[in-house]
């Protein structure tokens, strides 16, 4: 059994780079020939300064390299740098795990992916389960988001969410191996031949669907997509980002890597057809939260932003 090669990407959160390093150290004990780059998104924080030293500190030189990114050019750019030096290596690793900077796996999650792309041949992206911050576990897989998906989402409409079932984005948890359209990327092991033929992630994805993305682009092709829940990884979330401080607007890069997965995923005029209709969903679930008394559990200026930001011509 070889092990892969690991990609951690940092932005501003050493400290978490650190754990989650420590803990994927111990979860490549007994994968003979794991390496693991650290790639630093140019955090100019003192970020690299404070990995090179814990690296040295932890003696790891020889299996851990880290890396000074010239420009914080988004998640799948970091990852493309790590994906692209083991496309160069004389050896190159035949899996490829990306690990996020706030995300601790298990002792067992690395082997399980592993063992799961041993047995599984056309699988070529698989990830493991989600435990969050308040210890509730969580299965990132998922349809790849329509139109349909979206209005739902938008209106939270009981009756209409059960006539839209089949396009709902998160499919039922298992225990068994889920085979999925996309999987969050958390923690997800990516197959070289599958990277090889479809390419590495889209740059022009800044932050948020550039997983979904590269699944679709690969799915096309025939490759398959999984959730291992045998794999399990603890995650802060949102540490880089604050995506879930409710009382933050969501960044304009969310509505543009939206944008830029349904445009080229469906063509100009779906992308303008889906927006409007979230609008038109989300206005309506915005009444009706009010007048039903319901909690506000949205980003601070969704609605304003999302007009402001999403694109509406073909």
């Amino acid at each position: 059994m070889t092990g892969p090669l690991c990609v951690i990407v940092n932005y501003k959160t050493p400290d978490l780079t650190i754990r989650s390093l420590d803990a994927l150290v111990v979860a490549l004990d007994g994968l003979p020939g794991s390496r693991v780059i650290v790639v630093d998104n140019d955090s100019g924080d003192g970020s690299y300064e404070k990995l090179a030293r814990a690296i040295d500190e932890r003696g790891l030189h020889g299996s851990v390299e880290l890396v000074a990114s010239p420009k914080n050019g988004g998640f799948g750019y970091g990852c493309n740098i790590g994906i692209a030096k083991n496309a160069a290596s004389a050896t190159p690793a035949e899996y490829v795990y990306i690990l996020n900077s706030d995300a601790f796996p298990e002792p067992t999650a690395v082997r399980a992916l592993v063992d799961f792309m041993d047995a599984h041949p056309r699988a070529g992206f698989i990830a493991s389960c989600v435990i969050d911050r308040h210890g509730n576990l969580r299965h990132p897989a998922r349809r790849f988001p329509t139109i349909f998906s979206e209005f739902d989402r938008a209106l939270r409409w009981g009756w209409v969410s059960r006539r839209l079932a089949r396009w709902h984005l998160h499919l039922p948890p298992s225990d068994m191996p889920i085979k999925a359209e996309w999987v969050g990327g958390v923690s997800m092991m990516l197959r070289k031949e599958a990277l090889d033929e479809v390419g590495g992630f889209d740059e022009g994805f800044f932050l948020y669907f550039e997983e979904t993305d590269l699944m679709y682009r690969a799915a096309k092709r025939g490759w398959e997509t999984w959730l291992v829940p045998a794999s399990k990884v603890a995650h802060v979330g949102s540490a880089s980002t604050g995506m879930t401080d409710l009382s933050r607007p969501t960044p304009a890069y969310w509505f543009r890597s939206r944008d830029r997965f349904f445009r080229k995923a469906y063509g100009a005029r779906y992308l303008v057809g889906t927006n409007l209709l979230w609008v038109a969903g989300f206005a309506v679930w915005r009444v009706r939260r009010v007048l039903q008394r319901k909690p506000d559990t949205d980003p601070r200026r969704m609605l304003v932003d999302f007009i402001r930001h999403s694109s509406f011509r073909g």
